[in-house]
């Protein structure tokens, strides 16, 4: 058995993206999973601004990562909560390692999930052409 995930596209426009992402673990958990591809965006971009992130992590923590040859993270979340960084601009790639995609990893931290430890994410997203 594996964690039930799902990703969902929730709006698109040619500026923005807001998407949704679940995971109910069956004690297996995620570790790099590329959850945000923005080649896979219409139109596609080189990457996005994380503007608005509004999750709910329960039993993990839930580190989210820009891609790169060494991810460097911008978010470790825990329990529930808003973070709006739009009035500052939004939390800019800022990876200055080689391989930059501009996509976004989700990984569980700790030891192996446990089973039922699970999380829903929205992120609010401007693209960045």
């Amino acid at each position: 058995m594996a964690d039930a995930v799902t990703s969902q596209t929730l709006s698109e426009s040619a500026g923005y993206i807001t998407m949704l992402f679940t995971n109910r673990s069956d004690g297996t958990g995620e570790a790099d999973v590329k959850k945000v591809d923005v080649s896979a965006m219409t139109p596609a971009c080189s990457t996005v601004v994380v503007e608005k992130i509004i999750y709910n992590v329960y039993g993990t923590t839930l580190i989210m990562e820009w891609d790169a040859t060494a991810d460097v993270v911008f978010a470790a979340l825990q329990g529930s909560g808003v973070i709006d960084a739009s009035p500052f601009g939004g939390i800019h790639n800022n990876a200055a390692a080689a391989n930059l995609t501009g996509d976004i990893f989700f990984t569980f931290t700790g030891a192996i999930a446990s089973a039922d430890d699970c999380y829903t994410v929205i992120l609010h997203m401007r693209k960045v052409i």
